[in-house]
């Protein structure tokens, strides 16, 4: 499984591909296996995944699929509903919902957004409340500086 996701996933090397197999496989055998009879306990384990992915993976982020695309594709995959899922159903479901939710960086959108759209936005207001107060060579790059210093701080970049 952590090959397929391996295709996928931009910029992942192969220590994290060899990383998601052993993930996926420990949540399906204790979230999967003995109790996704329903949809609901699925949903569950699911999302236990993804949650688990995207905090080992660091800045490749799963999208957690819409409830209603994993329900379509859980009746599709899972035939017969008495029975628990098996491991090759949930590597399909898996499969094609990493297939249609995608990854998403949402830390390096997160701060360019911090580190472009704040400057800027200071400057407007800077402009607007007190424009000759600072010259603007020194605003703008102290402004970068310190939105810069702040997301190291919070380990965002």
């Amino acid at each position: 499984m952590g090959q397929s996701l391996k295709k996928l996933s931009p910029g992942t090397d192969e220590k994290k591909a060899k990383e998601l197999g052993p993930i996926i496989d420990k949540f399906y055998e204790k979230s999967i296996k003995n109790v996704s009879k329903d949809f609901p306990e699925f949903y569950r384990g699911v999302c236990e995944i993804v949650e688990e992915l995207n905090s080992k993976l660091g800045y490749t982020q799963f999208k957690l699929p819409k409830a209603k695309e994993l329900e379509k594709a859980y009746n599709e995959h899972h035939k017969v509903k008495d029975k628990e899922l098996t491991k090759t159903e949930f590597q399909d479901i898996m499969k094609e919902m990493v297939k249609e939710s995608g990854f998403t960086g949402v830390g390096a959108k997160e701060a360019l957004l911090y580190i472009f759209g704040v400057p800027v936005t200071a400057l407007f207001i800077k402009q607007r409340v007190m424009p000759q107060a600072i010259p603007n060579e020194f605003f703008i790059p102290g402004i970068t500086s310190v939105t810069v210093l702040i997301l190291a701080a919070l380990n965002k970049i």
